[in-house]
């Protein structure tokens, strides 16, 4: 049996120090998405008063009850709205997730139109173009709750305009993919925004709130001169009976949701799909609530992360590839739920045998059909005269050209540091895995702070001295710091994660169910067929 033996002790003063240290960035996740939440429901009784639902309680309606829901990307934009952290309002003004409606795995997206009456942010779009890629990759129906005021206009920036045009194109991908796209228009979809409503498959509009047009009566006066009503230019009633727009008239947000439901069920999209036996497993042997403990915060504390895989795979069983060969990288199969999974992570750097190692084991698992988890947890590849002269450098290529063109899904999470190339042969984010979450103490960067600013020191020394000038050491030690504040503000995950350099933060404790349920998607698509056609489904 391989079953890991755990050595860490649960009431060490290291072990404590960690846990505290994780509980504390946890925290200030949880506070930030809370914030979200409440900004957003403070409009509760201004949509009450126009008989609405908030964006969340749509979501909610639209689920199946009691069904699982993953929430992705909630801390995107946070502190590129505003620089002051305690007024920065995370998520882009967009929820998206995958959960289940009327029994089918579907990718789920709706406007926050509780903040800003739903309008674009800076991140907003990157998280709609993010969750398009989800979809289209995971083989899910597409589920989009409309109600937007479109682009900010007072915040205009070009990239978002060419970033809105991409989103438009991945929706006309996903219905030609044979992927249905479903839209409830809930209120405003305006501008270029109607196209959100118009790329659809399948459209919901409520009577008396839904709006799409191309412009509204304001910028039709400006443009035209020409007067007339929203309800003249876009409203439900119109494009349902005239236009041609909308396929279905719903009364309410209920009745638009009710339908949604049915629309999906309706579908048979699972149908030919075999119907999965329940799957038989053993829980870890180890409690969950110790992965708070294992990791600690400063990365340059080694840590042994078959502590942390003893936690997350059934039985704690883990059956290591290579051992003794290259062992500061870590490969083995393990299963997750019953489901087989391919996993590598470091215990270090990676060196010439642990780059080597890794790849033989990325292309062995492409051969079993095995997806791959990277828990990443490196500096980077190990530099040196010995380890160039070793070959790091084609080594290292190695493993990237494996990572690149492995044709099983690849599932991320950064556990702790995740510097250099190191990031990038333990698939970062710039390498599409499949899926990407970092847990609250990850840490992402070219490299340390203190190793960039050590190495700027090096050459600014040297060419004060080629110069002939005097070595400034006080000038040296202020341009070290300031580089070692500029790596540390840009290296944890509430500026990564701000920036979608992942698909979340979770709970160390809920990996295994993360995973559990991120692999049973990607088995679903590899099983799932849909039908092609050579263009998006066109409205009548």
């Amino acid at each position: 049996m391989a079953v890991i033996e755990s050595k860490i002790s649960t009431s060490s003063e290291d072990f404590l120090l960690n846990r505290d240290g994780m509980l504390e960035r946890l925290q200030k996740v949880r506070m930030l998405e809370e914030r979200t939440r409440a900004k957003s429901a403070k409009a509760k009784e201004r949509f009450e008063k126009r008989g609405q639902l908030l964006p969340r309680e749509r979501i909610a309606l639209l689920l199946d009850p009691g069904a699982p829901f993953l929430e992705l990307s909630t801390l995107a934009g946070y502190r590129l709205d505003t620089p002051d952290p305690d007024k920065s309002v995370p998520g882009g003004g967009v929820i998206a997730g995958i959960g289940y409606v009327s029994g089918i795995r579907a990718m789920v997206m709706a406007s926050d139109s509780g903040i800003d009456a739903g309008a674009a942010q800076e991140m907003g779009l990157e998280k709609v173009l993010r969750a398009q890629e989800l979809a289209l990759a995971n083989k899910l129906p597409f589920i989009n709750l409309v109600e937007s005021a479109g682009a900010n206009l007072l915040k205009y920036r070009v990239e978002q305009f060419v970033l809105g045009g991409a989103s438009f194109r991945n929706l006309a991908r996903l219905s030609a993919a044979g992927l249905p796209v479903l839209t409830v228009t809930h209120g405003s979809s305006t501008a270029g925004g109607a196209y959100q409503t118009g790329l659809a498959d399948y459209i919901i509009m409520v009577r008396g709130r839904s709006r799409a047009f191309l412009a509204g009566p304001p910028l039709l006066k400006a443009a035209t001169g020409e007067i007339a009503t929203e309800e003249e230019l876009g409203g439900a009633e119109m494009h349902t009976t005239v236009s041609g727009l909308g396929d279905y008239l719903a009364e309410d947000d209920r009745d638009a949701l009710r339908l949604a439901r049915e629309i999906i069920a309706q579908l048979d999209w699972d149908g030919d799909l075999l119907k999965e036996q329940p799957r038989t497993f053993e829980p870890p042997r180890y409690d969950r609530e110790e992965l708070l403990g294992i990791m600690p915060m400063d990365y340059k504390r080694p840590v042994d992360m078959k502590e942390v895989i003893a936690r997350i795979v059934d039985d704690s069983y883990f059956l290591e590839f290579g051992a003794n060969y290259g062992s500061s990288t870590v490969c083995g199969h393990a299963k997750i739920e019953g489901l087989p999974v391919g996993i590598i992570t470091n215990n270090g750097p990676i060196d010439p045998a642990g780059a080597t190692k890794a790849t033989h084991f990325i292309q062995a698992c492409c051969q079993s059909q095995t997806p791959i988890l990277y828990l990443n947890n490196t500096t980077g590849f190990m530099v040196g005269k010995e380890y160039e002269q070793a070959g790091i450098i084609k080594h290292g290529s190695k493993m990237i050209q494996a990572v690149t063109n492995a044709t099983v899904p690849q599932i991320t999470i950064y556990c702790g540091a995740s510097f250099g190339a190191g990031n990038y042969g333990m698939c970062g984010r710039g390498f599409e895995p499949r899926f990407c979450f970092s847990w609250p103490n990850a840490k992402t960067a070219v490299m340390g702070g203190e190793q960039a600013a050590k190495t700027m020191r090096i050459v600014t020394e040297g060419a004060m001295k080629r110069h002939g000038g005097e070595v400034d050491e006080n000038r040296l030690a202020a341009m070290e710091q300031q580089i070692v504040d500029t790596f540390d503000s840009q290296m944890d995950v509430f500026t990564t994660s701000a920036r979608m350099l992942d698909d979340g933060v979770i709970d160390p404790r809920e990996t295994r169910t993360v995973l559990a349920y991120v692999l049973s998607v990607c088995k679903e698509a590899e099983l799932r067929k849909p039908h092609p056609i050579q263009f998006a489904v066109a409205r009548p």
